[in-house]
């Protein structure tokens, strides 16, 4: 139980922290381009994260004495597609989208992520979903489109499309991120920005956008930190123990610290519309957070490194000397294991049904 609250707690913190960058987005866009902000937001992320690396070696030498930190060989495929979908082409649709979408909307809309993340974990991962979690889906589903349809317009607003194109695009970047979770999320997470941020940047110059004042390039890349890097850190610690779909939910309420936000930036009375799709994605929400899956289930023999402590998954003995510190992180097998309890498709419950 303990450790489902825990991680519950890193996925919302991880949301809120990536809710409250939509309006800031939203306010920085006047004067910057969108690829560019995209940009800076990642170099923000990528700076942000190897310097607190770099801090966290010099104070604490001996954290990472038994880890293994590197992105094995047969993973680099995953990270690198994780960082095109979800570092490039999302942030990119994002701010292209918010140009012509007001922030609150913009904000709501991004509870399709979770939709997406767990649709594609479901259908192309085959991770479980149960009746409740897909009634969410189809619930917060709906209340997307309610928010973004025009009346008496030929379709959905460009922007709308765009803002949900970046949604599948970080759905995309959620499911292949999950397959390297077990790595050092901070490293993950850095990786992204450093990646993502030159190239974003590399576009916004292309297209002709100006570097922007020392100040304003400060406060897009501080705002990138918490909301890119930071949450994107915890969002990895999140995938790593609850799966990509109860992740994916949890991470839906991020819109609704965005909307709050907007509304405080430009007060403003929201249209019906707006309380309907709140009303629809709180009831998928609450259908995914209440969610319990249970049942007899095997382990199959398993070797990997990640944090952890001496539960009972993980019964193992030490190769090096341990002063009996927890959690710790070093390389560690599972052996075969036959039982039953509540959990999720965690990194040591991926298995069939």
């Amino acid at each position: 139980m303990q450790t489902k609250f825990n991680a519950a707690f890193t996925a919302l913190l991880a949301a809120a922290l990536f809710g409250a960058t939509t309006p800031l987005a939203k306010l920085l866009l006047g004067t910057l381009s969108p690829f560019m902000l995209a940009g800076l937001f990642y170099l923000g992320s990528g700076v942000g994260l190897g310097l607190t690396m770099l801090v966290r070696r010099l104070v604490r030498p001996k954290q990472t004495q038994h880890s293994d930190a590197r992105i094995h060989r047969t993973e680099i495929t995953w990270l690198a597609g994780a960082i095109a979908a979800g570092g490039v082409a999302g942030p990119a649709l994002l701010m292209l989208g918010l140009t012509s979408t007001p922030a609150a909307t913009g904000s709501l809309l991004l509870n399709l992520e979770g939709v997406f993340t767990a649709v594609i974990a479901w259908v192309v991962f085959r991770e479980n979903v149960d009746l409740q979690v897909f009634l969410g889906m189809v619930a917060i589903v709906a209340g997307g489109v309610l928010l973004s349809w025009t009346g008496g317009a030929a379709g959905i607003p460009v922007g709308a499309l765009l803002v949900a194109g970046a949604c599948l695009c970080w759905a995309i970047d959620n499911n292949l991120t999950r397959k390297v979770s077990t790595n050092d999320a901070m490293v993950i997470a850095c990786l992204k920005g450093l990646v993502a941020g030159p190239v974003n940047l590399a576009i916004a110059h292309g297209t002709g956008a100006a570097m922007p004042g020392s100040g304003q390039a400060a406060a897009a890349m501080a705002t990138g930190f918490a909301g890119y890097g930071v949450s994107l850190v915890l969002f990895v610690i999140a995938l790593r123990n609850l799966g990509t779909a109860r992740t994916g939910a949890y991470f839906s309420v991020a819109p609704l610290f965005g909307v709050a936000i907007s509304l405080a930036l430009w007060p403003a009375m929201p249209p019906l519309a707006f309380w309907g799709a709140a009303v629809l994605m709180a009831i998928g929400v609450w259908l995914h957070l209440r969610e319990r899956h249970e049942h007899a289930h095997t382990h199959e023999p398993l070797t990997h490194t990640h944090r952890h402590r001496h539960d009972e998954h993980h019964r193992h003995e030490h190769d090096f000397e341990w002063d009996g510190a927890e959690p710790h992180t070093h390389p560690h097998r599972h052996s075969a294991i036959t039982h039953t309890h509540a959990h999720f498709p965690d990194i040591h419950h991926r298995h069939s049904h």
